[in-house]
C-alpha cells in the first residue's frame, strides 16, 4: 500500500491497544485484529489497557504489518490487471475488512475491465448498516483516488471490551503512525576503513604538507 493507504486504512479500523469486542461481538484487537488473520487471539489477550500506552501502541502496529502482508498477497492473487496504486489500496482496505476479495463481483467486474461496475459494487457489502461509509469512502478512494486526512485517533477500552469512543486518549500525527505502520528501520552497520583502501585526496593533500612542514 501507499503512504497515504496505510493511513486511511488505519483510520477505517481505528486504533485501540487492547482487546475488544467489535460490533459482531467478535475479540479483535489494535488495529482490527482478530483471531481469523492468525495470532495472537485477541480473545486470549489480558483485558483493558496495557499499563505501558506507548508499549501497547506499539504492539497494534507490529501486529498490523504482520496482517496487512496477507492481506496485500490475497488482492495481489486475485485481480488478474494491472492497478493504480489508490486502486490497491482501496482494495487492500476491502479485503482487510471482509477477506471477500476472491470471491466479490466488484473482482469479477474488474477482471472483465470494468471499473465502473467494480467501483459501484463496493457498495454491495454494506451489513452492518454502520460500515456503509467506509465502503463509499473505499468506492470513492477506488474510483477518484480521494484520500481522508488527519490525525490518528487511539482509544481506550475497558475490562468487559468495551471501548469508549466519547474521547480518544492520544491522537496521533501521519507522520508519527506512518513510522509505526512502516516499522522500524534497521540501523546501518559502523564499518571500520578497510586497512588497504585507497587514502583519499584530501588525506593524501594533508600529508603531503605535513611533510613539507617537517622538512621545514
Amino acid at each position: 500500500m501507499t503512504d497515504r493507504g496505510l493511513l486511511a486504512l488505519v483510520r477505517h479500523e481505528g486504533l485501540v491497544p487492547g482487546p475488544y469486542l467489535d460490533v459482531k461481538q467478535v475479540w479483535t484487537f489494535g488495529i482490527g485484529h482478530t483471531a481469523a488473520a492468525g495470532p495472537p487471539d485477541p480473545a486470549t489477550m489480558p483485558r483493558g489497557m496495557s499499563a505501558d500506552l506507548d508499549a501497547g501502541i506499539r504492539e497494534a502496529f507490529r501486529v498490523f504489518r504482520a496482517d496487512l502482508a496477507a492481506y496485500e498477497a490475497a488482492v495481489l492473487r486475485a485481480v488478474k490487471v494491472p492497478l493504480a496504486p489508490h486502486e490497491f489500496d482501496a482494495l487492500v482496505s476491502f479485503q482487510y475488512n471482509t477477506g471477500g476479495i476472491s470471491k466479490a463481483a466488484l473482482t469479477r467486474h474488474l477482471n472483465a475491465g470494468n471499473r465502473v461496475a467494480a467501483a459501484d459494487a463496493f457498495l454491495n457489502w454494506r451489513r452492518p448498516a454502520s460500515i456503509i461509509p467506509r465502503r463509499e469512502a473505499e468506492r470513492d478512494l477506488f474510483r477518484h483516488g480521494r484520500y481522508p486526512g488527519g490525525t490518528i485517533p487511539v482509544w481506550s477500552v475497558d475490562r468487559t471490551g468495551r471501548v469508549d469512543f466519547s474521547r480518544p486518549i492520544r491522537r496521533l500525527t501521519e507522520d508519527e503512525a506512518l513510522a509505526l505502520a512502516r516499522g522500524p528501520s534497521p540501523t546501518p552497520p559502523v564499518l571500520a576503513p578497510s586497512p588497504t583502501a585507497p587514502t583519499s585526496w584530501l588525506a593524501r593533500l594533508a600529508a603531503f604538507f605535513s611533510t613539507l612542514i617537517r622538512r621545514a
